[in-house]
């Protein structure tokens, strides 16, 4: 039976935006532990499996990111991805807020204020469409092989799907994101093992530094080939590091 939790949600989110957050399933919270210098996940059964962006850094062509910091020079490289993490976290914070129904002023620095604006972007453009909200910031793990967090678990359009949230300098191509694509895929298979769902469907909701909104679908229709495309990621990572 479902549990309608009105615990911290604010009227304007159980009304006005039209989402309901429903307590479907027994969402644990995993321990994150580094392991070679690398994420992993402490799971029930007391192993230490990769995170699925440990396992897609590890398997990735990581030639145009070299080239890339090659060109611009170390020190830059990691100015701009230290400020491209500092915004990310800022602006997840204000959507999960949102999502809770709880305040979200914005700060009062640069980046607090453009993290804000961005959130209210994503809001306005992907969080419209979702009716249920079964879990924020959710715990996945698929048994003995990989583990991960994902922003949102609940209903987009009348189906269940992931979502997640993202944050980029300039608008991408789909050619460019493959790893949102299998980061959905692999989020799906581990709450479909978990929990006996047959989900097939994400959704990643992305806002640029110039507040420009995009959006990367999963389908059902193409799900089996995501699939079948992080499988191989995932044992390829195994073979190096088994």
């Amino acid at each position: 039976m479902c549990i309608i939790i009105y615990m911290k949600i604010s009227k304007d989110i159980l009304v006005d935006k039209g989402i309901t957050y429903v307590q479907k399933y027994p969402y644990d919270d995993l321990a994150k532990v580094t392991k070679n210098h690398k994420r992993h996940y402490a799971t029930p059964d007391g192993r230490q499996v990769p995170s699925v962006t440990t396992v897609l850094s590890a398997t990735k062509d990581m030639t145009h990111l070299h080239a890339w910091r090659k060109r611009i020079g170390a020190e830059k490289a990691q100015q701009i991805t230290t400020e491209s993490a500092n915004i990310g976290t800022v602006m997840h914070r204000s959507l999960e807020k949102h999502v809770k129904g709880e305040d979200r002023t914005p700060g009062s620095n640069l980046i607090q204020q453009k993290a804000h604006k961005m959130a209210n972007v994503i809001i306005d453009n992907g969080l419209k469409d979702i009716s249920e909200v079964w879990g924020s910031e959710v715990s996945l793990h698929y048994p003995e092989l990989y583990a991960g967090t994902t922003d949102l678990v609940g209903v987009y359009k009348g189906a269940p799907a992931i979502m997640d949230f993202k944050q980029a300098r300039k608008l991408k191509k789909k050619e460019w994101v493959e790893d949102y694509y299998l980061q959905l895929t692999a989020y799906a298979l581990a709450h479909n093992e978990l929990y006996g769902t047959d989900i097939k469907e994400g959704h990643v909701f992305m806002c640029s530094r110039d507040l420009q909104y995009q959006q990367f679908d999963l389908w059902p229709d193409e799900f089996a080939e995501w699939e079948s495309k992080w499988w191989d990621r995932v044992y390829e990572y195994y073979d190096k590091f088994a």
